[in-house]
């Protein structure tokens, strides 16, 4: 029996790995897995039931890298990960995303002659300030099976040199996730979540997450988002869960929210899928939300300069705006006179892409 070895790194790959996981134990295809956990982010939320919530088994073996700089942590993850490929455990390793995780156990992999699949492959912003872009060049770069999301990842690969038949456009698995997740969400009670106790004081709402360096760590940046979001709140309440470092940031560079921004604490999956499925938009600089969004119809505005998830705007309800607040503003209020963008959910964007790629691998694997 065939095994792979499932990385992930930060909670949101969880999120990526858990229909994989899912199908796989499901399939009754003869492949075996195992979840492999860096630890490139502890999260103290990561008990049993976090796992449970996804439908899957807690990780198999954890490393607890930690933090430190890129090349710390990076070095850390490999030195660890080459311990566990030199007991033979694994016949391929699936990576997914573009953290540091995913890079570090490619390229340990790859080393030691192990095939690598990379799911969420293509994707590029072309901003190589980002070091997410690094990562995801370079692991596309060695990676044996590539695993695309949305059209425009087929075209990059191709046009960077990779043959054709290792590319493979299969869907959006965190699309796989939501809506898992969602359905279970339909039949829970959610009167416990502090999500819905928001949702019952606010009739319409808007939700916001900032993490990304260049918008929280520079004051300037921060200021003018800080200053739209505002001035966009005295129209719609804007619900804001806090990243730490954000915090950290609003409270060092003195920024005045206002009281129509309502900070909380981080939220978890559910309690956070509960509130923004029923917001008036979502102003974010996630990829992942980016994505999420367009899969319910829910109106999304991007704070960045760009997007490595293009099919989110051309086809999705996102609209990428920039740090500017005249085009923030602008594009909220637009929303607001409801006429934001409708969009519709991409090709393959069906909650099967997990079994897409299971059968991939089957079939790639069977042939080895």
């Amino acid at each position: 029996m065939k095994t792979i070895a499932i990385v992930a790194g930060a909670r949101p790959n969880f999120m990526k790995i858990a229909p994989i996981a899912r199908a796989l134990r499901g399939s009754g295809n003869g492949l075996a897995f195992s979840i492999v956990h860096t630890g490139q982010h502890y999260d103290h939320e990561m008990n049993g039931v976090f796992f449970e919530e996804l439908g899957i088994p807690p990780p198999d073996i954890c490393f607890e890298s930690g933090g430190g700089s890129h090349a710390q942590q990076t070095a850390k993850i490999m030195l660890a990960f080459e311990q566990y490929c030199l007991s033979g455990r694994a016949d391929l390793v699936l990576v997914v995303g573009d953290v540091n995780s995913t890079l570090a156990c490619s390229i340990v992999a790859k080393k030691q002659r192990i095939p690598v699949a990379h799911v969420e492959a293509g994707l590029r912003s072309g901003d190589m300030a980002m070091p997410e872009e690094i990562n995801r060049i370079v692991t596309d770069s060695i990676a044996d099976l590539l695993f695309v999301s949305e059209p425009s990842g087929v075209s990059n690969l191709l046009r960077e040199g990779k043959a054709r038949e290792r590319v493979f456009h299969v869907g959006q698995v965190m699309v796989d996730n939501l809506i898992y997740q969602r359905d279970k969400l339909a039949d829970a009670d959610t009167s416990r979540l502090s999500s819905s106790a928001l949702k019952a004081r606010y009739s319409r709402y808007g939700v916001v997450t900032l993490h990304r360096p260049s918008n929280v760590d520079d004051p300037a940046t921060f200021s003018r988002v800080g200053h739209a979001l505002r001035e966009i709140s005295q129209e719609l309440p804007l619900i804001f869960p806090v990243h730490p470092r954000t915090r950290a940031n609003l409270q060092r560079f003195e920024i005045d929210l206002g009281p129509e921004v309502v900070l909380t604490a981080p939220l978890s999956y559910m309690e956070f899928l509960n509130l923004w499925k029923d917001a008036v938009v979502a102003l974010t600089d996630s990829g992942g939300l980016q994505e999420e969004t367009t899969a319910l119809g829910v109106p999304c505005i991007t704070v960045r300069e760009n997007t490595e998830r293009p099919i989110t705007v051309d086809e999705g309800t996102n609209e990428v705006v920039g740090t500017d607040p005249a085009r923030i503003k602008q594009a909220a209020a637009k929303v607001l006179r409801g006429e934001g963008k409708q969009g519709r959910r991409p090709q393959l964007w069906d909650g099967r892409a997990a079994e897409r790629i299971v059968e991939i691998l089957r079939r790639e694997l069977a042939s080895h």
